[in-house]
């Protein structure tokens, strides 16, 4: 299940902001994956969000970040080049390993591929390295832009268009790509490898695959994306590519290694996610959880609501107590269920409400609570349960009422 969506802001490898985001599962993360976008995308390109949210299913959160001078990064991208992108790689890593938890997992598409190919031996933590469509040397990317190269040279800079966009490419991106040797990176980065390429690809052709499967060592696979196009346009190619990822690196994660970034707390911290008007994501301790609204009400119904979080708590809190009574008391019961709903109702139409919520005037909440008790219990012994599961704290806060005091966080008080 997709958790929360947060968007961070981590200091690139040549200074520049880099606009980054973290995708979480919605339970605490099994272990935390880097991925790097193609030549000239963004981190929120098609096949960028469908990887990650394999991976989030699987329970393993996702940074994805643009590039110094792409997307929403700052930056200036004619001053980039393949050592500025690797160099960005290696200080989104820092950043991960100081305040998430270091990458296991590697994720690059296209030339973000290369990347993280030429990248991983310098991240200690990475135990495994996926790319997708990736070229077996950075020299590759020139080819979407041969036609101006000896303007290029000429001129010192020019003007080229890619995908329908105008970049700036100086004479120092194309010096700085001749002194890569990819091949010697891949053979020395001791990191399981999983290489995923469309055989009919016109961007990167088949051929790459097979080179960079050839200088790397075992362990490493290679999984066929058959009529996929370079990009992934194909919502299910890009689904697809992010299963074969999410199922291959599970045998290699080392989920003791996974940090939690926040402090161990019994405060219950809510903050809104930015993903739709109402999705909060909801800190306790080591938990991780999603609170939402229903569609009908203009929520994106991806978590329990407030009411329902509440009839959770009752719920959970009546089997508790139900069990701690029959161990106190030794009786056969070998499981509670609770069935809370909830609903707005008027006082007077409220039956088997206790006598004070039906003297009261306009509309009340209830809350109807259905026992399924399992065990070899007598006729008196289930009714003194359904007695206790009014004792539960939660039942009594909700029935006797709470104090509610509000106050500013940023207030000394």
């Amino acid at each position: 299940m997709q958790g929360a969506r947060e968007k961070l802001e981590i200091e690139g490898g040549l200074g520049a902001k880099l606009a980054a985001r973290i995708d979480r599962p919605v339970s605490p993360p099994r272990a935390y994956a880097l991925f790097a976008h193609c030549f000239t995308c963004s981190k929120d390109i098609a096949a960028a969000r469908a990887i990650s949210a394999a991976l989030v299913q699987a329970g393993i959160a996702v940074v994805r970040f643009d590039f110094t001078g792409l997307g929403s990064s700052d930056g200036e991208f004619a001053s980039t080049n393949f050592s500025s992108n690797i160099a960005d790689l290696r200080a989104v890593a820092d950043h991960m390993r100081d305040h998430l938890g270091a990458p296991q997992l590697l994720v690059g598409h296209s030339l973000g591929g290369a990347a993280v190919l030429a990248a991983a031996g310098e991240i200690e933590e990475v135990r495994a390295v996926a790319v997708i469509g990736a070229p077996a040397d950075a020299e590759h990317v020139v080819r979407t832009f041969a036609a101006d190269l000896d303007r290029i040279e000429a001129e010192g800079q020019a003007e080229v268009t890619l995908a329908g966009r105008t970049f700036t490419i100086r004479r120092q991106f194309l010096e700085d790509l001749e002194g890569h040797a990819l091949a010697d990176r891949v053979a020395a980065m001791r990191k399981a490898l999983l290489i995923l390429q469309a055989p009919l690809d016109e961007t990167v052709g088949i051929d790459n695959a097979s080179k960079i499967f050839a200088a790397a060592k075992h362990p490493k696979s290679f999984v066929s994306l058959d009529d996929a196009d370079h990009l992934l346009t194909n919502p299910r190619d890009g689904a697809y590519a992010g299963g074969v990822i999410a199922a291959w690196v599970e045998r290699y994660l080392d989920v003791e290694m996974a940090a939690d970034e926040e402090n161990v707390s019994d405060t219950v911290v809510v903050e809104e996610t930015g993903e739709g008007r109402f999705q909060n994501r909801v800190l306790i301790g080591r938990h991780r959880l999603i609170a939402d609204e229903p569609e009908k009400v203009g929520g994106n119904d991806t978590g329990p609501s407030p009411y329902d979080y509440l009839s959770i708590a009752l719920g959970a809190c009546t089997t508790m107590t139900l069990r701690m009574y029959a161990e106190h008391k030794g009786l056969e019961l070998d499981q509670v269920s609770v069935a809370v709903s909830h609903d707005k109702v008027h006082a007077e139409d409220c039956e088997g409400c206790a006598k004070e919520f039906a003297d009261r005037s306009g509309k009340i909440d209830r809350f109807v609570r259905r026992l399924t008790i399992r065990g070899e219990l007598d006729a008196s012994t289930r009714a003194r349960l359904l007695q206790i599961a009014d004792k539960c704290p939660v039942h009594r806060t909700l029935t006797q009422g709470a104090a509610v005091i509000t106050l500013d966080s940023e207030s000394r008080k």
